[in-house]
């Protein structure tokens, strides 16, 4: 373990849960809805991720942050402790399956560069990450707040075309930011793979039923991006 791993350990703990402590607060001062609350700790949770690239030097250390809360988030779940996680209709494992797929991909694309393979596969574990943390996000806030215009897959909650724009818009952005920074590729083709996660990640977070779509978006965008050659 480096100086670095340590700090990596040390700042997403104090990180997670001063996130979580300062939005329960925010919420009960202000008397917040707590489907707004959910999201912006889905937000900062998902930008954490950052954090965690920057600082470890070592992948089997940078999932341990991502890995325990799968365990804390259901313990969260179980015991209802921060109602800014839960949703209108309740506390759903949404968080859980977040923090599975944080983990899930780190592990898969980030060990690569450690294990002799050359490095640079950690941007799709990033790209898949960054399409749940704000194309979902989007999805839900602006749905919330102006969807009029409401359709339901079979199996699925009620989503609104106003949402799944914002999805789509949101993701194409973020996935285009990632790529910008993390692999340096031509426009042309940094504009396909955008376009490509912003189309996978609608289309996903539309038909996965509620909760599901914090595995299904980020597992699938950053493995359709890989069989795409993208």
């Amino acid at each position: 373990m480096t100086t670095n791993d340590l700090l990596g350990l040390i700042f997403s703990y104090v990180y997670a849960f001063a996130l979580l402590l300062i939005l329960e607060a925010i919420r009960r001062w202000r008397k917040l809805p707590t489907d707004f609350t959910r999201k912006l700790v889905h937000i900062g949770a998902g930008m954490w991720i950052w954090g965690i690239l920057l600082l470890f030097d070592h992948w089997w250390l940078a999932i341990i942050p991502t890995g325990t809360f799968i365990i804390f988030n259901a313990i969260f779940l179980r015991y209802r402790i921060f109602s800014a996680m839960d949703t209108k209709e309740g506390a759903t494992p949404g968080t859980v399956y977040f923090a599975f797929s944080c983990t899930l991909l780190l592990a898969i694309f980030h060990v690569n560069w450690e294990l002799g393979f050359p490095r640079g596969y950690e941007y799709l574990a990033m790209v898949g990450i960054m399409a749940m943390t704000w194309g979902d996000a989007a999805a839900a806030i602006i749905g919330k707040r102006f969807g009029k215009h409401t359709f339901r897959v079979a199996g699925t909650s009620k989503r609104t075309i106003e949402g799944s724009i914002a999805c789509f818009v949101t993701t194409f952005i973020a996935v285009a930011i990632t790529l910008a920074i993390l692999s340096p590729r031509s426009l042309s083709l940094l504009l396909i793979s955008a376009l490509a996660s912003a189309i996978i990640a609608t289309l996903l977070e539309a038909y996965s039923p509620a909760g599901l779509d914090n595995l299904t978006v980020p597992i699938g965008v950053a493995f359709a991006l890989f069989f795409l050659g993208l």
